[in-house]
């Protein structure tokens, strides 16, 4: 961790080391709809793929029992820091995604996974692990879709976001396969930035964006049918 930051999130402190993965607008939209879900003392949570762990602080601070997953011992790190600069208590595993709490069950599972389209192998190390996901940008976003119903209690919620670039239909059907009922409850449209923009013309020939450098970020919703 030779390179760090202290950065001022919105009403918390958040440590970012290099190679995890910095709050964007993507983490402040999905906090926007976990604090519609009335998160209180009795709220089980759990942040798949927790990262810079902004959202399980922030759950912890609206009063929910927050288990937080992540299979980047660095980023693990970072959400320990993170929750003590903010006065929180989490649980961490270390893990890949529910296999880290194989038997457990929750009220809210929330999930930032990696979610950008992108040509070559996945990374296993480094930065572009925080969001390369595959070819279609659907790697750890089906696996999600798949795994949650197992950990999440009946008549309790999963929130994930992520681009339109990786098709947000694909998502709804995917949770629909699993038994789940989804809809998108928010949405926000932003320009390109860099990461998009350096892989511009290879989304043009993928088909997986028509000419235009608007991204839509959307929050999807489910719960057991």
């Amino acid at each position: 961790m030779t390179t760090e930051a202290l950065t001022a999130a919105p009403g918390l402190r958040c440590w970012i080391p290099r190679g995890v993965y910095a709050p964007g607008a993507d983490t402040r939209l999905l906090r926007r709809a976990m604090r519609r879900e009335q998160i209180t003392a009795e709220t089980d949570v759990l942040d798949l793929g927790t990262g810079n762990g902004l959202l399980a602080v922030e759950a912890a601070r609206l009063g929910g029992r927050v288990t937080a997953v992540d299979i980047s011992w660095r980023a693990l790190a970072a959400t320990r820091l993170n929750a003590l600069l903010n006065g929180q208590t989490l649980r961490l595993r270390h893990g890949d995604l529910t296999t880290a709490v194989s038997g457990h069950r929750f009220d809210l599972v929330i999930a930032n996974s990696p979610y950008v389209p992108a040509s070559g192998t996945t990374p296993v190390r480094g930065p572009a692990r925080a969001w390369n996901a595959g070819r279609d940008g659907r790697l750890l976003i089906d696996r999600v879709c798949e795994t949650a119903p197992a950990v999440l209690r009946s008549t309790r919620t999963l929130l994930i976001v992520h681009s339109h670039l990786c098709g947000i239909d694909a998502t709804l059907t995917r949770l629909e396969e699993v038994g789940l009922l989804a809809e998108v409850v928010d949405r926000a449209s932003l320009p390109f930035g860099r990461v998009l923009r350096s892989r511009l013309a290879w989304l043009r020939e993928q088909g997986l964006t028509a000419g235009g450098t608007t991204e839509e970020l959307v929050v999807i919703r489910a719960e057991h049918a």
